[in-house]
């Protein structure tokens, strides 16, 4: 098992910059890949940007520029820097990792007000 906390997120205007932070534990030397994923109301959960052990990145073309994700192998944490955020980058962010199976975190809500 693979347990991931969350921190960070919260309100901020448009054009701002929040930190997401995600602390795994557990099982962490099985994790090859971790990710941030998103979702709003009525909507299927999507990714935002994950990065493997070997530090490749893979960001959503709508955050492109925008969001830097990087990974503490030692500290087995993944962050995800947001600038320029835009109203439409309001949602659930979501930390997530795999190990085998994927593993998710509880949430945390990042506000955007126009």
């Amino acid at each position: 098992q693979v347990q991931l906390v969350e921190s960070g997120g919260g309100l901020v205007q448009a054009g701002g910059s929040l930190r997401l932070s995600c602390a795994a534990s557990g099982i962490v030397f099985r994790i090859n890949v971790m990710g941030w994923y998103r979702q709003t109301p009525g909507k299927q959960r999507e990714l935002v940007a994950l990065i493997t052990n070997s530090g490749i990145t893979t960001y959503a073309d709508s955050v492109k520029g925008r969001f830097t994700i990087s990974r503490d192998t030692a500290k087995n944490t993944v962050s995800l820097q947001m600038n320029s955020l835009k109203p439409e980058d309001t949602a659930v962010y979501f930390c997530n990792a795999v190990a085998f199976s994927p593993y998710w975190g509880q949430g945390t809500q990042v506000t955007v007000s126009a």
